[in-house]
């Protein structure tokens, strides 16, 4: 029988979890995984992100799950709280991944349901996340998770001399009942009426 993956909610850092965190990352990158590196990241490069994710974190700006298999960090994943004060309610989900020598275990379900709870606790109304259009199984895993496209930019992500549309999804979480949702409505603060 498999052993099961858990999660774990890190604030800080110590050399054994930054080796795992640089073992994934690395791994996934290399791999062709669309995580935001063009060639895979050096373990410099990826502590410098887990420290700024990590004080993220501390400053309640942001949330990072690491699923964990036998003790070792397999999957990567978290929400970053938009720019504040204005964007403080809305979070983008990133760097979802899946040790290659991992994958089919559910870690991606596992990862991103994980965040979506935890960013509705914290306030969050919605979240959002960018995918390369070529990896449908992931469109499809958050389209289960209730995800939906909103947009897409055509061949923006470079992969070599290849380009891939950037499919952009969104999830709402809900919001407080004295909200109250303007749309595109011409009128309300910083209003201005369309010109012929």
């Amino acid at each position: 029988m498999d052993a099961p993956v858990g999660l774990r909610w890190p604030t800080v850092a110590d050399r054994q979890l930054r080796a795992d965190v640089h073992r994934v990352l690395h791994a996934v990158a290399e791999r062709g995984g669309a995580i935001g590196y063009a060639v895979p990241p050096g373990r410099a490069e990826t502590d410098a992100w887990l420290d700024s994710v990590l004080s993220l974190v501390r400053a309640g700006d942001a949330a990072l799950a690491l699923a964990v298999l036998d003790s070792r960090v397999v999957g990567t994943g978290l929400w970053r709280r938009g720019p504040k004060p204005i964007f403080a309610h809305y979070a983008d989900l990133e760097k979802i991944t899946a040790h290659p020598a991992a994958r089919g275990r559910g870690i991606g379900r596992l990862v991103t349901g994980a965040l979506v709870d935890d960013a509705r606790r914290a306030g969050i109304e919605t979240l959002a996340l960018g995918v390369r259009g070529n990896n449908h199984g992931a469109i499809a895993l958050y389209e289960r998770l209730g995800f939906r496209e909103w947009g897409r930019l055509p061949n923006v992500i470079e992969v070599g001399d290849e380009r891939y549309d950037d499919v952009r999804m969104c999830l709402d979480l809900g919001r407080p009942p004295h909200v109250v949702l303007r749309g595109s409505a011409p009128d309300g603060p910083g209003s201005s009426p369309r010109r012929p």
